[in-house]
């Protein structure tokens, strides 16, 4: 295990951290879909602490360095305090591992634990074994300097994220009335929370409708009503300010049934519009 000693630097240790006038906190990404907190490590990186829409209380912290990780190794999560509040123990919080070319990934509790660290005016502090720098013990810290200044605004962020993801609603399939391009009442309830996604993640650039019909009504007829249901809810994306040339639409009718046209209950599920979503960015 490595140590967190508090007080004057460990001979051999080499440390990184924002001093007193170098430590900023800030708020990078504020909508229902994520929220990052940023904070730069001179000569070192950046830390962030990032939510994203979803079901689950997420919280994850990302330490991205200037150099990539150079190999897979043991680190070290500690709590050290203030420079200005020395004969304070430092403590271990946890005991990680950063991987090959990857960032450095704390999730869970042990992120939420940081961020309760920083409240109390406490540095989350890394410390490992660095192979550019021959082996020599490094600690990465992050100041509490300013951090309540962005606090609660990322946390006021947290609390207004959707309790649902992308991957939640990128695959939608919804069914109607019968002969009718009105949507059944649960689906009208899951096309509400497509809409409120796409108004709050602009990264999506591409929405695919293919709309069906029961093979009840006659052919030509089936066909116009497949369309016109696919319209429809291409009209309502517009309408949320969705551009037009990112939707591409198209009335199946009859074609492509899932289900047995014999039943009332197949046919229900005949009658159905699929809208698939995909983005630019992996939000």
């Amino acid at each position: 295990m490595i140590v967190l000693a508090a007080g004057p630097l460990q001979a051999g240790v080499t440390e990184f951290g924002a001093g007193l006038d170098q430590s900023v906190w800030r708020l990078t990404s504020d909508t229902q879909v994520e929220c990052r907190l940023e904070h730069p490590i001179p000569s070192w990186g950046t830390g962030m602490f990032v939510a994203r829409a979803g079901n689950r209380i997420n919280l994850d912290f990302e330490l991205h360095g200037q150099r990539p990780q150079a190999r897979t190794q043991a680190v070290t999560l500690g709590s050290m305090p203030p420079v200005w509040r020395p004969g304070m123990a430092g403590r271990e919080i946890a005991q990680l591992r950063f991987y090959q070319q990857f960032n450095g990934l704390v999730n869970g509790q042990t992120a939420w634990t940081m961020l309760d660290e920083l409240e109390g005016g406490r540095m989350p502090t890394f410390q490992y074994r660095d192979w550019y720098r021959q082996d020599r013990a490094v600690r990465v810290s992050l100041s509490s300097v300013n951090f309540r200044v962005k606090y609660q605004a990322f946390m006021d962020c947290m609390n207004s994220l959707l309790p649902y993801s992308f991957s939640d609603i990128a695959f939608s399939m919804l069914t109607y009335e019968k002969n009718s391009d009105r949507l059944s009442a649960a689906s009208r309830r899951r096309l509400a929370m497509i809409g409120d996604y796409l108004k709050a993640d602009p990264s999506i650039d591409v929405v695919v409708i293919n709309a069906y019909s029961d093979s009840y009504g006659g052919r030509w007829t089936n066909q116009k009503l497949s369309e016109k249901r696919a319209e429809a809810i291409k009209t309502f994306f517009t309408g949320l300010g969705l551009e037009p040339g990112k939707i591409a639409v198209e009335g199946h009718g009859e074609k492509q049934h899932v289900a047995s046209n014999d039943t009332e209950k197949g046919r229900a599920k005949n009658r159905r519009v699929v809208i698939s979503l995909d983005r630019s960015s992996n939000i």
